[in-house]
């Protein structure tokens, strides 16, 4: 299977470049699996698709300041530093762990060939990047110089990671609108956080939760830590070829249990889908989901709309079924749906 198969045209002006006034008041195309058909709703009426004995499923990792922009420290000009993801080490056990003060990592810096090993890049007084080694396509190993709390260092030194397709420079009110409602309070960066939102999940308001509880779903969570496959195309034709990068991912026994009960899983967003159907003992997923994959837990998903021929369309038609996702797709081209990270969203049932 190739990948130019997973393609459809889409308008440049439909990709939304600024969230919604009202979080939930997003359009919903509502895919019917079984009968082959799409309809048009909102987003206030998911509740109403949910039943009793379901159990929704939310990824709950929480977006950091990932994007830091300073000069080098011994040049004018100016660089941009992405953190990734924590760098990985090995314990003696021989397992995969995270350097142990948490200050060393995987990054896209740019531009990226004037940087060579030992450079440093001065972010703010408080804050400087060194870089240590190049990786593959593009990404750099670097050391981070806090004066402080690395997170508390970042919060006030970093940008909101906005999406390249956010032709704008992040705002304040990004620092809201590019997390979900649900998303853990703090976070461990040794354990690294989102470089990216959820972003099915930006839709959900408090009362759009306890609507979906009381419509009889219980409510369970996993963390996917969202990294750099969100930003890298995929490098080869040939599905079959498909490598992703690994993303840090916990499902709590009690999310497992959760769903051992619930007569149906309802996943919110891709990071959801790709968590519940990985094996839950890994600390890591790099499971590239394309058709043919037989799902064990999700019975239905609530999705953003997805870039053509990235990795998280092919997932989509790998769930609705290809032919019925990519003319759902062309139809809310026509209808004119607001796209990505801060667009509409698609119910598959």
């Amino acid at each position: 299977m190739l990948l130019s198969e997973f393609d459809y045209h889409l308008p440049p002006e439909l990709i939304a470049q600024q969230p919604l006034a009202d979080r939930a008041g997003a359009r919903m195309l509502v895919v019917n699996r079984t009968t082959g058909t799409w309809e048009d709703r909102m987003f206030r009426d998911f509740p109403a698709y949910l039943r009793a004995g379901d159990c929704l499923v939310l990824n709950d990792s929480r977006v950091f300041p990932s994007r830091l922009l300073g000069r080098r420290e011994h040049g004018t000009g100016q660089v941009e530093v992405f953190l990734t993801r924590p760098s990985s080490c090995e314990r003696a056990s021989g397992s995969e762990g995270v350097s142990s003060d948490g200050l060393t990592w995987e990054a896209l810096v740019r531009p990226g060939r004037k940087m060579r090993s030992g450079e440093r890049i001065a972010i703010t007084p408080e804050l400087t990047v060194e870089i240590l080694g190049r990786g593959e396509f593009g990404a750099r190993t670097v050391r981070l110089h806090p004066l402080g709390d690395l997170f508390e260092v970042l919060d006030r030194a970093g940008h909101v990671p906005l999406p390249p397709y956010i032709r704008r420079p992040d705002t304040a009110a990004d620092r809201e609108r590019y997390q979900t409602v649900f998303a853990r309070e703090r976070m461990d960066l040794r354990d690294g956080g989102s470089v990216a939102a959820p972003t099915a999940g930006l839709h959900f308001t408090p009362e759009i939760l306890d609507a979906c509880r009381r419509a009889g779903a219980a409510i369970a969570r996993v963390t996917l830590h969202v990294g750099l496959g969100t930003f890298q195309p995929l490098h080869t034709e040939i599905l079959e070829d498909v490598r992703l990068h690994g993303e840090r991912f916990v499902v709590p026994q009690e999310t497992l249990r959760a769903m051992d009960q619930a007569k149906r899983v309802v996943a919110v967003g891709t990071t959801s889908i790709r968590s519940v159907e990985s094996d839950p003992a890994a600390n890591e997923t790099s499971l590239f989901i394309q058709p043919g994959f037989q799902f064990s837990r999700t019975g239905a998903a609530l999705t953003n709309f997805h870039l053509p021929k990235s990795s998280l369309l092919v997932l989509v038609c790998a769930l609705a079924g290809k032919d019925l996702a990519l003319d759902a797709y062309r139809y809310a081209v026509e209808r004119r749906y607001r796209f990505f990270s801060y667009g509409d969203c698609m119910l598959i049932v």
